[in-house]
């Protein structure tokens, strides 16, 4: 392992501010409605020598939904989509990290939409290690993957005349993480 990597280990909380979760899913099957999550927290313990020894926890509020349209936005947060006041919380907590290659690691845990938890894979490009003219220590990585959302009990629709549905079941999670190490 790298000296580099090495000088990384310990906790990070991630910055909300400057970190983006989000999501894209087709509409009509035509065009991508985008997304993101405005309300979240999360903590990571990088294990720099071993890092199949770190994990990640990230907590998203559902209410939090932003599509840039309030009435989509509306429909998003009732019982046809997330549920919002019966599931307040999306969570992930990792169950194994894996360092592919030196800027690629994969991390794998349990993500939990509206009460159902299934596994799930992300690749994560580390994006580099800065101090801040605050003199925060900060990482970054980036990553994406999709999952099918009728695997966690989201399962509107509606039919298109033309064939096809109104909402894509693939939906792409996307994530843009700038953590601050802990002092």
């Amino acid at each position: 392992m790298s000296t580099a990597l090495s000088a990384l280990t310990g906790t990070y909380t991630i910055d909300a501010s400057h970190t983006r979760i989000g999501f894209s899913a087709r509409h009509a099957m035509i065009t991508k409605v985008r997304g993101a999550f405005n309300e979240f927290s999360g903590t990571a313990q990088v294990d720099g020598d071993d890092p199949s020894r770190s994990s990640v926890e990230v907590k998203i509020a559902t209410a939090s939904i932003d599509t840039r349209n309030e009435q989509r936005d509306g429909h998003l947060r009732t019982n046809d989509f997330l549920e919002v006041e019966k599931y307040p919380e999306i969570t992930f907590a990792s169950t194994a990290v894996e360092q592919v290659s030196a800027e690629l690691f994969r991390v794998t845990g349990d993500l939990t939409i509206k009460g159902v938890t299934k596994p799930v894979t992300v690749d994560f490009e580390f994006q580099g290690a800065a101090k801040d003219p605050f003199g925060n220590e900060r990482i970054g990585f980036e990553g994406s993957t999709a999952i099918n959302r009728s695997d966690f009990g989201v399962t509107f629709n509606a039919a298109l005349e033309t064939g096809g549905v109104l909402v894509s079941e693939k939906i792409n999670l996307e994530f843009e993480i700038s953590a601050i190490k802990n002092a």
